[in-house]
């Protein structure tokens, strides 16, 4: 497996291994940086702490609340300092701006910068140190921004925890996570960023933002065999560190356009499929809009979800298909914003994670020199290469993840050939049709019967081979038509009916 994926970054122009003149330049760094001064703000004792996958090493960011007299809520964001030690132009920061992302595939995982720095030296690590970038921000009670800042720090990480074990103690079905109850003010600090990331997630759902909830997976090993693919699942541990981190980028783009900085921007743009949203829609008994809307998607997935939740990833990942991917572009102060579609939001970058992702290490540099009164770093012209050049790499590495990840699912179905299986359609192009099954959650091309069906409909298919090496599964239908029940949900009778026409 690891050969396959070795094989597949370079096939897609990406760098599996770090140059000798990177390595070279790794091996004179000995330390975490620092400074001091009066722009760097000491905020040692705040009772920081990430939050991450049980496995993280590379932690990108710390949180911290305070409670203020006004019944506000000041969140502050620290993001790890990692300009400080990966300088423009350096050899490892010429692999960082190759490759432009971290690679996480079921045999190995690619890191954009060397383990050294991004697991340790960079790294916002439990008992360390280190210099930061925080985004500032000043909640009202009802979750409206009142105030924002953007400055540089020492930090320390006072507690690592998981996402999983603090979702469950935050839902009462688990214990207090370990080391918690070791740091004074923790819990209840933690309990204050989970009511205001509620408050910010249902602000974000009213405003239009998509809740869209896909079925991810990854591969068990027992020692080199491989036993399983387990599902990944959302939880509110998640949720806090996303309404964050969105928050972030958002005051974190503001900052730099009011200092007349250009922007990386991510941007989902309208929907060039919206018309198959709106059959998918209609199919299912509820009616869409003619145009665009995504306050109104957002009701329709809203009833999908509650009338059947089981069922609800195949609805979401249909969508996100037709939706189409995410870009970064260029945006200039007083240009008009291109937003992201499914946020619902309109200034939007990527900062939060400059250990694993190019763009993100790219602002960082745009902040820094912003907060000291200096040029940008980057021109325009530098921007919009670099802008379209992480596109493609960021949509290869999830191509590279994808076939790997096929890889996998092929080795685990190979002995399974001639068995049938419920399918949805998750692609229908000039190129193929694709189908992904529920147990295990995987995709695979429908080689025959494809005729007719198109993204979302419900399909019944036989596995009719496997091929570990490429990464292929194929499917052929075995009944013709669709099943009854898109998705396994009813009509009218199980939906909110709430019909928008515009």
């Amino acid at each position: 497996m690891q050969r396959i994926a070795r094989q597949a970054m370079l096939e897609k122009g990406l760098l599996p291994e770090f140059s000798k003149k990177a390595l070279a330049e790794l091996d004179r760094i000995h330390a975490p940086a620092t400074m001091t001064g009066a722009s760097i703000r000491d905020l040692r004792d705040l009772i920081w702490c990430s939050i991450d996958n049980d496995d993280s090493l590379d932690l990108d960011q710390l949180t911290v609340a305070d409670a203020m007299p006004s019944g506000a809520v000041k969140i502050r964001v620290a993001i790890a300092d990692v300009d400080s030690l990966v300088r423009k132009g350096s050899a490892i920061d010429d692999h960082a701006q190759q490759n432009t992302t971290s690679v996480y595939t079921a045999a190995e995982i690619f890191p954009m910068l060397p383990t050294k720095l991004s697991n340790d030296l960079t790294s916002l690590n439990y008992e360390s140190d280190r210099l930061a970038v925080v985004a500032e921000m000043v909640f009202a009670p009802d979750g409206s921004l009142q105030g924002s800042d953007v400055y540089r720090a020492l930090v320390r990480n006072h507690a690592k925890l998981a996402y999983n074990s603090l979702a469950a103690w935050f839902e009462g079905t688990g214990p207090m996570p370990q080391g918690m109850d070791a740091v004074a003010g923790l819990a209840e600090n933690l309990r204050l960023q989970d009511r205001v990331a509620q408050v910010l997630k249902t602000n974000r759902y009213k405003q239009g933002s998509l809740e869209l909830e896909t079925i991810k997976a990854h591969p068990v090993f027992d020692s080199d065999t491989l036993k399983e693919l387990e599902k990944d699942e959302g939880n509110r541990a998640k949720d806090l560190i996303a309404e964050f981190m969105i928050a972030a980028n958002g005051v974190t783009t503001r900052y730099l356009t009011a200092r007349k900085f250009p922007t990386l921007q991510r941007v989902v743009r309208t929907p060039k499929r919206w018309n198959r949203i709106v059959e998918i829609a209609a199919e299912m008994g509820y009616r869409l809009p003619r145009k665009p809307d995504s306050e109104a998607l957002e009701l329709f997935l809203a009833s999908a979800k509650t009338a059947d939740p089981i069922r609800f990833p195949d609805l979401s990942l249909s969508v996100i298909k037709l939706l189409g991917s995410g870009e970064y572009v260029v945006q200039l102060p007083g240009e008009s914003r291109i937003g992201h579609f499914g946020l619902a939001v309109k200034d939007y970058n990527h900062s939060t994670a400059p250990n694993r992702r190019y763009p993100d290490l790219i602002t960082q540099r745009l902040l820094k020199a912003a907060i000291a009164g200096e040029p940008s770093p980057y021109n325009v012209g530098e921007l919009d290469e670099l802008a379209k050049h992480c596109t493609e790499q960021e949509d290869d590495a999830n191509k590279i993840e994808r076939q790997v990840g096929k890889s996998a699912a092929a080795l685990l179905l190979e002995s399974r050939i001639g068995e049938q299986f419920d399918a949805v359609v998750t692609g229908a192009t000039d190129h193929g049709t694709w189908v992904r099954i529920f147990n295990p959650p995987v995709e695979g091309k429908l080689e025959q019967g494809y005729e007719g069906v198109d993204v979302g409909d419900l399909v019944r298919v036989q596995l009719i081979g496997t091929d570990v090496e490429r990464g292929f599964i194929d499917f052929k239908r075995v009944k013709t038509g669709k099943l009854q029940g898109h998705r396994g949900y009813s009509k009218l009778e199980n939906f909110q009916k709430i019909g928008v026409e515009k």
